[in-house]
C-alpha cells in the first residue's frame, strides 16, 4: 500500500490517503464520463482517509450504492464514495508523487465509447456483472 496527500485546485480541501492500492481501476460507465468528461482513472483508498476542510466538500448522492465529493469552491473532483463500506476511489491524478501505478480493471467495459481504447492488458467487468455484484449492496 502507498500513502500520499493532495489537495484541491483552490487548496481548501487537502487529502491524506494512508492506504492507497497501487492498482488502479478506470470506469467507463455514464456517470462517470459525465462527471470528469472522460472515463474515470481511480485509485482505491480504502477507509484510512483524512480531510482537512471537509466544509468546503460537496456530497452528490450519485448511485444507489456510492456518493460522489468534490470541492464547493473550485469544483475539483476528489472522490466516489462506497456508501456500504465508506471506501474511498479517488482520482489518480490527485496525488502528483505516486509513482509505480498499474491499471488493474476496467468497470463497464461495454459502455466504453468507440472512440477510444487502451493498450493495456486488464480485467474487465460489464455494467451487468457490476449490477449484479452490488445487488446485495443496495
Amino acid at each position: 500500500m502507498l500513502n500520499a496527500k493532495a489537495s484541491c485546485l483552490c487548496g481548501n480541501v487537502k487529502i491524506t490517503a494512508n492506504e492507497i492500492n497501487p492498482k488502479f481501476t478506470v470506469c467507463h460507465c455514464d456517470s462517470c464520463r459525465v462527471w470528469g468528461g472522460a472515463p474515470f482513472f481511480a485509485v482505491q483508498c480504502g477507509t484510512n482517509v483524512e480531510f482537512e476542510g471537509e466544509n468546503n466538500i460537496t456530497m452528490f448522492d450519485s448511485s444507489s450504492w456510492a456518493s460522489r465529493g468534490f470541492c464547493a469552491q473550485c469544483g475539483t473532483h476528489l472522490f466516489y464514495k462506497l456508501k456500504t463500506s465508506g471506501e474511498y476511489n479517488m482520482p489518480v491524478g490527485l496525488f502528483q508523487d505516486l509513482t509505480d501505478l498499474t491499471m488493474d480493471m476496467q468497470y463497464f467495459s461495454d459502455q466504453r465509447p468507440a472512440y477510444y481504447c487502451f493498450s493495456n492488458q486488464t480485467k474487465e467487468m460489464t455494467k451487468a456483472e457490476i449490477m449484479e455484484y452490488f445487488a446485495n449492496k443496495i
